[in-house]
């Protein structure tokens, strides 16, 4: 099998998951226990928080709570962060921040929404002119999980703090965390990342957050992570989360550059008479989304799974919400025949050149197939 499609998910690191079984075997004991097996497991939480703040945010102004996912960090940044006044954010959203932006409006919030330029990146002048001396929060995601368009999180942080200082900064990191290399802007106060995008295991994430900014609880029990989020901690996937992230940025530079090569030569090998490319030219590199125009994506990746190649035609998560055509897509600009026929390609260190070149010749043939029988 051939699997493409680690935006949605990645395999699990084996040796990371060898590595952190001890937390599930023997040192399994409850972080918050008084005796010393218990007090043991705190500090091996203590060393993952250390180890993963050191990656992204060396500057020691930042700390971190540890979530069940990058879904949970979003609301929590949303629900925590906006106290007052608007929130602000895109159209090109996750569903966990664009659904809980919407929930947030339900319960009589003023939100706002950026237009998306047609790559699928914010629109900077659109989301500078929503941002008033009211607003609360402004929410921008790092990497467009559907496109692969970057955002200039920096940039976009540093213009919204010189319209308003006061505003909280927060963004979705979810598929740059461990791929693109950068460090967290003073000018951002937010950011999730989640642990199975990266070689770690479902259930785990965190919301980095700047020291100096209070953010309230959205869960509540015992207190755990300084009373931010109770519930006994997830200690085997935080450990299996600390290392895998440092394994992927170990190899960051490496891997971009050879993922960037991987991504060319799935374009240059895919037929430009069957598909039209979405992502823009400086997209992650562990993105290329394209679009078969006037067919089905869905009926696509069902035929390409039959032959042994797994794609998606977009967001996970969003596949959920039953709707034919995505919401990112259309706000991009694109007409439904050419969004119902989206596919989304994302790869991982672990694939080859030879996956790609095997992938491409499935899906060509798939679509060519198609294209025939449509005729």
């Amino acid at each position: 099998m051939i699997y493409f499609d680690n935006a949605a998910t990645s395999k699990p690191d084996a040796d990371c998951l060898k590595r952190a079984l001890e937390y599930l075997e023997s040192d399994f004991y409850n972080p918050s226990a008084l005796y010393a097996e218990g007090y043991k497991i705190q500090l091996a939480l203590r060393e993952a928080r250390k180890n993963l703040l050191s990656l992204i945010a060396p500057c020691n102004d930042f700390d971190l709570i540890f979530t069940s996912c990058g879904t949970e960090a979003d609301n929590h940044a949303l629900f925590s962060g906006i106290k007052r006044g608007n929130l602000v954010t895109t159209l090109g959203e996750h569903s966990a921040v664009f659904n809980a932006a919407n929930e947030l409006r339900q319960r009589g919030a003023d939100v706002r929404f950026a237009a998306l330029n047609s790559d699928g990146s914010v629109n900077a002048e659109s989301l500078l002119d929503l941002v008033d001396e009211n607003t609360s929060l402004v929410s921008v995601i790092h990497v467009g999980n559907e496109t692969g368009a970057v955002n200039d999180i920096s940039a976009l942080s540093a213009a919204v703090k010189k319209k308003n200082r006061s505003a909280l900064f927060h963004s979705d990191g979810v598929q740059a965390f461990g791929k693109l290399p950068f460090s967290l802007p003073r000018t951002v106060d937010m950011y999730s990342v989640s642990a199975h995008k990266i070689g770690g295991v479902k259930g785990c994430g965190a919301l980095f957050k700047r020291k100096n900014i209070a953010v309230k609880p959205i869960i509540f029990g015992g207190g755990q992570e300084n009373g931010l989020r109770s519930g006994t901690e997830n200690v085997f996937g935080i450990k299996d989360f600390e290392f895998a992230a440092m394994k992927r940025y170990f190899g960051l530079e490496a891997n971009f550059s050879r993922m960037r090569k991987l991504n060319e030569l799935m374009w240059q090998s895919l037929d430009k008479s069957l598909f039209k490319r979405i992502s823009p030219e400086e997209n992650s590199p562990y993105i290329l989304t394209v679009a078969a125009e006037g067919l089905r994506g869905e009926t696509i990746m069902h035929e390409a799974d039959d032959m042994g190649l797994v794609i998606g035609t977009g967001s996970a998560c969003a596949s959920n919400d039953k709707k034919r055509y995505s919401r990112i897509i259309l706000a991009c600009g694109m007409g439904e025949t050419l969004a119902d026929g989206v596919l989304r390609l994302s790869f991982s260190p672990e694939n080859t050149e030879e996956e790609v070149l095997n992938g491409a010749k499935i899906l060509n043939g798939v679509v060519a197939n198609r294209k025939r029988i449509m005729e």
